[in-house]
């Protein structure tokens, strides 16, 4: 391809996407909030923009061949928050993408998107929405918007559910673990499979105890090697005894279950990792 867009290139996830998305591109275009990002690789150039800015989206997203969306608060947080940088800022990208000809967005979506479903219900692709949390609201509102722009207006999309991309460090995460080696192999499947149309899959590895069923993303090739297996061990046997009555224990969406709207579900995953109450 000659031309990628990456939003979200400064944060957690978008920063190690860099590397991997530049080799399979003439040039990429990396774009953020912030000031800078660091040393940029051959071919690669840095545009500083907010994606609730339409005007700055189409100029950045003009002659790209694929939108690679990761640009968006990655948390819970204020409804007025929320609707600008993950409602609108999504609507912007689809939008610059279909006025600019892009094939296809590759959009990082969320668990949370179906965060109120039961662990043990070990859901598939067309389990309905269930949102936990107004960023959960918005990851919902962005796959429906992507669907009606592959239905009325033919983009592609592919919707990659993420969940745990950090280390496994609690009971949660053995079964909802994403390594970052997988994550990358599934947004290579994302944007070089030939044939997408809207597409939902979750991002997890291999893990033996993952909560969600994937069968149903089988044509994008998404084959994560890695198991969450391998720290149960050491993860139970430092952590304390659940309780089966928490939500924040028996959803798939983790603490953002129990949280209250527009306050951080980040905060509540911090206290799993050192031992605190969600």
């Amino acid at each position: 391809m000659k031309k990628l867009v990456l939003t979200g290139a400064a944060g957690a996830l978008g920063s190690r996407l860099r590397g991997p998305l530049k080799k399979m591109c003439d040039a990429l275009v990396s774009t953020d909030i912030v000031d800078d990002i660091g040393a940029l690789q051959d071919g690669e150039t840095y545009v500083q923009a907010d994606v609730s800015n339409l005007d700055a989206m189409l100029k950045i997203i003009e002659g790209a061949d694929m939108v690679i969306h990761f640009g968006a608060i990655a948390d819970e947080a204020a409804w007025d928050d929320i609707l600008q940088s993950n409602i609108i800022g999504a609507y912007n990208v689809w939008e610059a993408a279909y006025r600019c000809g892009v094939k296809r967005v590759v959009y990082a979506s969320s668990v949370h998107a179906v965060g109120m479903h039961k662990k043990t219900d070990t859901i598939g692709l067309d389990a309905p929405h269930r949102p936990d949390t107004y960023y959960g609201l918005a990851k919902c509102f962005t796959e429906d918007l992507a669907s009606l722009y592959w239905d009325k207006r033919g983009i592609e999309s592919v919707c990659l559910r993420i969940f745990s991309c950090a280390p496994a460090t609690n009971a949660r995460s053995i079964g909802t673990w994403l390594s970052y080696d997988d994550l990358i192999h599934l947004v290579e499947r994302s944007v070089d499979s030939p044939v997408v149309g809207f597409t939902i899959v979750y991002g997890i590895s291999n893990n033996d105890r993952a909560v969600v069923d994937n069968t149903k993303a089988g044509h994008l090739g998404y084959r994560p090697k890695d198991n969450a297996e391998e720290f149960a061990k050491d993860v139970f046997a430092g952590a304390p005894p659940l309780d089966n009555t928490d939500l924040a224990n028996l959803c798939i969406g983790g603490p953002f279950a129990t949280v209250e709207l527009g306050n951080s579900g980040v905060a509540g995953i911090a206290q799993m990792n050192t031992g605190g109450d969600d």
